[in-house]
């Protein structure tokens, strides 16, 4: 589930492996890519922690990062039984 606070979205997402988090870390870059607004984030083994908030926009949460938040929802629920749930 996505939090807001500090005028930021964030999230954390657990795979059962490095590889499983770096593929999906690269299925995030290419949508976020797509949509110019790119994320904050850090991987740590199967982990992955994004932050989302729009620079230009006084760094705040806006429709943008709402967006991207629902798109990698999609990515980490996506079908793919190698994500964790």
């Amino acid at each position: 589930m996505w939090k807001e606070e500090n005028n930021t979205l964030t999230r954390t997402f657990e795979f059962k492996n490095f590889v499983d988090a770096f593929a999906f870390m690269t299925k995030v870059a290419f949508e976020a890519e797509k949509m110019d607004h790119h994320p904050t984030w850090t991987n740590q083994y199967n982990i992955v922690s994004i932050s989302l908030t729009t620079h230009d926009q006084g760094n705040s949460v806006t429709d943008k990062d709402e967006k991207l938040a629902r798109k990698i929802d999609n990515l980490f629920g996506g079908g793919n039984s190698k994500f964790k749930k």
